[in-house]
């Protein structure tokens, strides 16, 4: 994760020409967008029916699914698009980053909107429970890995794509934010980790 991509990507360097965009590349993916509706109608009626389990189902299996996208992207992806070479690299970026922009932000807004109507059935939300402290905890982690989410992930993976469709793009920018975007999920699956301490520690009082 530490060089995603190692060696120059100038266009020319070695009498290699540039990589070449692609028009026709697709950076919302339309036939995912009513599975991303369907999945957005079952939070509204959740939160609406305000039943407990309902919730934990979609806090959980959505913060889980959250958990291994930041840990597979940061710690697997970015080591294997350090060794690929530079046309792999970009084919894999084209094939990959139209997939994490609907992901991400359905991800991050079912676990964060699901657990904090969860918390509030359940009471933790409240000053009271005898673990506010490491609730507390819980939110300013959280919080942390929403913003990278949705404040340095999703921005750089949407001008990653962008630069590819230009007909000729330029190679050090998709280098600059392939970084960005890898490291990011470098981090914030590392905050999972802490996430999954805090979430422990409650659990076993």
């Amino acid at each position: 994760m530490t060089d995603v991509v190692a060696e120059p990507l100038r266009s020319g360097e070695s009498g290699r020409p540039g990589p070449t965009g692609r028009a026709d590349l697709q950076i919302v993916p339309t036939r995912a967008l009513p599975a991303v509706a369907i999945v957005f109608a079952l939070l509204v009626w959740a939160i609406a029916a305000n039943r407990l389990w309902p919730l934990m189902f979609l806090h959980v299996a959505f913060g889980a699914a959250w958990t291994i996208v930041d840990l597979f992207l940061g710690f697997i992806i970015g080591p294997i698009m350090r060794r690929l070479p530079v046309p792999a690299r970009i084919e894999l970026t084209m094939n990959l980053m139209p997939k994490t922009v609907l992901l991400m932000p359905t991800l991050v807004t079912v676990t964060l909107a699901a657990g904090w109507q969860l918390g509030t059935v359940m009471g933790t939300v409240d000053s009271a429970y005898f673990h506010h402290g490491w609730i507390v905890a819980s939110y300013i982690v959280v919080a942390c890995m929403a913003v990278i989410a949705l404040g340095l992930l999703s921005p750089a993976n949407i001008a990653v794509l962008f630069e590819l469709k230009k007909p000729h793009p330029n190679p050090a920018i998709i280098q600059k934010l392939m970084k960005r975007f890898i490291y990011a999920a470098g981090f914030t699956g590392a905050l999972q980790l802490g996430i999954l301490v805090i979430m422990t520690r409650i659990r076993v009082g």
